[in-house]
């Protein structure tokens, strides 16, 4: 086990200074940081104010000539908040007009933008298709509709080459105005809805802050934008929770969530519920979760699916709720099943002699929806970047191979998944892969991507990243806040630092403290077996340090060992511990090692 500090402790700084500063934010930023206001909202207008005022006036033209309008849903969290967002909001404006009028296009697959909607949007007759959180590229569709007529308008967050010449594209990326490049799509169609409350004398756009601050969760924007953070944190406030399906979640998961909705426990108990409808559920399925979104179709009663409940209704946001959990169950299922193949192929072709675990797959033989879920997990058990990927058939590029048969104009590929693993020291794979010139593409995150790979070109690239990542550590290492050696641990910071959770998300990852050569003697360990083991030490200064889940060997180890005492190194999470009235400092075991024993402890 390794740690390091991410910076030197200042004996200056408080314990939130010292994080804080450690996850980039200046000092003299801090106590703005930590109490921002509604001021931190960027204008709607530095957007661009000639793009927004168009937008506005092409939506109410068209509404205004009862014109069929289309809002496509993007295939993620953030492009379900994001359409939900907008037609709540015109719902608030033009009810009769959403209800006859607006339609919404869900992607069947996991499908980005327009390229899959064409066919639907042939068959209508819209006069104005939106496209929130997506299609800011997709200029050849863009110029295809406009030459039949259709207006197109994208409220967009991601890079693009250039600004579509045949759709309005409002996108922060885009625009120099905007300096805040940490908003996702749910952010711009926020925006753009508080630029027409201010031109209707309305304030619709403030009744959906939830929905953008669950968007941006789920779109991992990072938290170090006072803006960005600003808005989740308002967002999430309990008067703020107003959208039926998040009010929903909130209320089954309030054990887990708590009375005040963290963007950290949204990560982990919202936003993969709609995920894994996105990946793993039917048409069906989307359409229901996406319908309990939305305020006018949420409470609506429909025949039950629960089990015993055969011929009763309940409303469509409970059976969302529900459904969206089996979702996810049933995609664990299927996760666990692929695990199990691919660690057998671990094993099989003696894979961790190679930096990188590449897994180059036939059709079928795991599912495209879960590959990203699997590689992140085994790039944290094996401690390495992890490729799942599967064969396909591309189309050659190349003129000169135009008088070929069919059957030879394809070359056979592997596309998948890619993840990284900062913990190895390693914080930009997609670069590694970029700069190694044996890979087609690769899209995304410089630790979760998209990548192409030539079957010709898998030695190469593999033979490449043993050499580029040869010095890539084997062991995790853990970045840490504050070392403290001994028993001398601060009791008083562990309970001001566990205070912080509110603030912990994308880029300000949870606090780490590691303690070095802690001498445990037999006397302070205590070990609670139930269901599994709990092992717990008690310092001198009553802070508990708890390893959760502690295999019989480690227990033991601690237990019987026939010296005085033990050294340990620590590393793990600050916590505290409420019981009648009393706080108490606590440290959650992330990791320790054994690092040595005496006879005699003085």
């Amino acid at each position: 086990m390794r740690y390091q500090l991410i910076k030197p402790m200042n004996p200056k700084y408080s314990a939130i200074e010292q994080i804080l500063t450690n996850r980039g934010i200046p000092f003299e930023d801090v106590y703005h940081y930590l109490n921002s206001t509604d001021e931190d909202i960027s204008k709607p207008e530095d957007l661009g104010e000639d793009l927004l005022k168009d937008a506005a006036r092409k939506i109410i033209g068209h509404i205004t000539a009862q014109d069929k309008m289309l809002v496509i849903c993007d295939c993620d969290c953030d492009g379900f908040t994001s359409a939900a967002l907008l037609i709540n909001y015109l719902y608030d404006l033009f009810p009769t007009y959403v209800e006859s009028h607006l339609k919404w296009f869900v992607h069947e697959d996991k499908q980005h933008g327009f390229a899959d909607c064409m066919d639907y949007i042939n068959q209508k007759d819209f006069k104005l298709i939106i496209c929130p959180d997506a299609g800011s590229n997709d200029y050849e569709y863009h110029k295809e509709l406009q030459e039949r007529g259709v207006d197109v308008i994208v409220l967009d967050h991601h890079l693009a080459d250039e600004v579509s010449p045949y759709a309005l594209v409002i996108n922060n990326q885009l625009s120099e105005g905007y300096k805040n490049k940490e908003l996702s799509g749910v952010g711009v169609v926020y925006q753009f809805c508080r630029y027409l409350d201010s031109k209707m004398e309305t304030n619709y756009a403030e009744n959906y802050l939830d929905l953008v601050a669950l968007g941006l969760t789920g779109d991992m924007m990072s938290l170090t934008s006072i803006e960005t953070k600003h808005l989740i944190h308002k967002g999430f406030k309990p008067e703020n929770i107003h959208n039926p399906y998040i009010y929903e979640m909130w209320q089954k998961n309030k054990f887990k969530l708590g009375e005040h909705i963290t963007s950290i426990d949204a990560a982990f108990y919202i936003v993969p519920m709609v995920n894994a409808v996105q990946r793993s559920g039917t048409i069906e399925e989307k359409e229901v979760l996406f319908k309990s979104m939305l305020t006018y179709e949420a409470f609506e009663m429909i025949p039950s699916t629960k089990r015993g409940c055969k011929g009763q209704t309940e409303r469509l946001v409970e059976q969302a709720v529900r459904m969206s959990t089996n979702v996810k169950s049933r995609q664990t299922r299927v996760q666990d099943a692929s695990i199990e193949y691919l660690e057998g192929l671990i094993e099989k072709y003696n894979m961790m002699e190679h930096k990188v675990l590449l897994f180059l797959l036939e059709p079928g033989k795991v599912d495209k929806n879960v590959a990203g879920l699997i590689a992140n997990k085994f790039a944290a058990k094996y401690q390495r970047p992890c490729c799942i990927l599967t064969k396909c058939e591309i189309p050659v590029e190349n003129v000169q191979l135009l008088s070929m048969p069919p059957q030879q104009m394809v070359k056979i590929a592997y596309q998948g998944s890619a993840r990284g693993y900062e913990m190895s020291g390693i914080t930009n794979f997609k670069d590694i892969c970029d700069k190694s010139g044996y890979i087609n593409w690769t899209a995304g995150h410089q630790n979760a991507f998209g990548i192409s790979i030539d079957q010709d070109k898998v030695e190469d690239f593999l033979g490449y990243t043993d050499f580029a990542l040869a010095n890539m550590s084997s062991e995790p290492i853990y970045y840490v806040d504050y070392i403290y050696n001994g028993a001398d641990v601060d009791p008083t910071a562990i309970i001001s630092i566990s205070g912080l959770n509110s603030l912990w998300g994308k880029d300000m990852d949870e606090a780490l403290i590691a303690i070095r050569d802690l001498k445990v003697s037999k006397d302070l360990v205590t070990v609670y077996r139930k269901t599994s083991n709990t092992l717990k030490i008690t310092l001198p200064n009553k802070v508990s340090l708890m390893k959760f889940n502690a295999t019989d060997e480690e227990c033991m180890a601690l237990e019987n060992h026939t010296g005085a005492y033990v050294s340990l190194d620590i590393v793990g999470k600050c916590k505290t511990n409420e019981w009648m009235g009393n706080i108490s400092a606590q440290v959650f075991i992330e990791d320790y090692e054994i690092t040595g024993s005496g006879k005699y402890l003085f």
